[in-house]
């Protein structure tokens, strides 16, 4: 027996007149997966989610969230989803339960007010109005309102700007227990730390494309590891190393070792005990297993960060 995929995306494609955002993208997403949409700026990452939110119209191409069309089925799928947008745009003359009770008459099957806001640590600042929250706080209550729902399938885009580093790791956390109850989360972010932490696949788009996914194990077997030392003096051979792509530089009489690697482990014990056994000391010695980062890096190039 088949279950039917939280989200199925098939030939997306989303277009604003003459220019076109997202380029016959498809994936799935599985039942209590969190799925990660990452991309540099103007990748296409905000327009495919929300055309999956179901909150504009996909130019051709098929989203199903459950089976149904988030669009056309819009009042069925309402009670299962959970929708974080990247700005939330609440009413700043409300205070943060006056914005909680008009959204909890929203929701077919809402959760209890203050567990919601006790669970993104706002209980404290339930009488506070939403315009005098700090922008973390604001970006908190968004989660708490995506939240009061008890959703199935949470859409989270760019769930931690502006948030400091505990907060942020407060809400990792409370992602990770929603995600221990069978919550699907499909989420954007500029983290890539973030990526890593939460994500059991990711995609990672560019000019409107997926240009890969998989998961982070995935995704790190495409790039090569990296071991970079340095050598004083310039003449010394290294031992052969089968495979790995080596470059030397040579500063100030020093030679700066650069060593790309799809065997880190075996190339790594090579060069120590090569080093042992010749009494060579390696300076600043580094061996660097390839990341989420180097993947996007290589992606993103000639871009320097990943961003919305």
């Amino acid at each position: 027996m088949t279950t039917t995929p939280a989200i199925e995306v098939a030939e997306l494609v989303r277009s604003y007149g003459d220019y076109e955002a997202v380029k016959g993208v498809s994936f799935q997403v599985n039942r209590g997966e969190v799925f990660g949409l990452l991309g540099t700026n103007g990748a296409g990452k905000t327009s495919t989610l929300e055309v999956i939110e179901g909150l504009s119209r996909p130019t051709s191409g098929t989203v199903r969230i459950s089976g149904l069309d988030p669009v056309a089925d819009r009042a069925i799928l309402r009670p299962e989803l959970g929708i974080m947008l990247q700005s939330g745009g609440l009413p700043s003359q409300l205070t943060v339960l006056e914005t909680m009770n008009m959204w909890h008459g929203t929701c077919s099957y809402p959760r209890d007010i203050k567990d919601v806001l006790a669970s993104v640590d706002l209980l404290h600042r339930e009488n506070v109005k939403v315009g005098a929250l700090s922008g973390g706080e604001q970006r908190r209550l968004d989660l708490a309102c995506a939240l009061l729902g008890d959703p199935s399938i949470l859409f989270l885009d760019e769930p931690t700007t502006g948030l400091d580093p505990e907060s942020r790791r407060h809400t990792w956390q409370l992602l990770q227990e929603l995600k221990q109850r069978g919550v699907t989360m499909m989420l954007t972010t500029h983290y890539l730390e973030e990526a890593e932490f939460l994500c059991d696949r990711i995609a990672i788009m560019d000019s409107g494309e997926i240009a890969v996914a998989g998961t982070l194990e995935e995704l790190a077997a495409r790039e090569k590891s990296i071991i970079s030392f340095v050598l004083s003096g310039s003449q010394v051979d290294l031992p052969r190393l089968g495979g790995a792509e080596i470059i030397r530089e040579l500063i100030s009489d020093n030679a700066h070792i650069r060593i790309s690697t799809s065997h880190l482990q075996e190339h790594t014990l090579e060069l120590l005990s090569w080093a042992s056994a010749s009494g060579i000391v390696l300076e600043n010695f580094a061996a660097k297993p390839a990341t989420l980062e180097s993947v996007f890096m290589e992606i993103a190039s000639p871009q320097t960060a990943p961003a919305r």
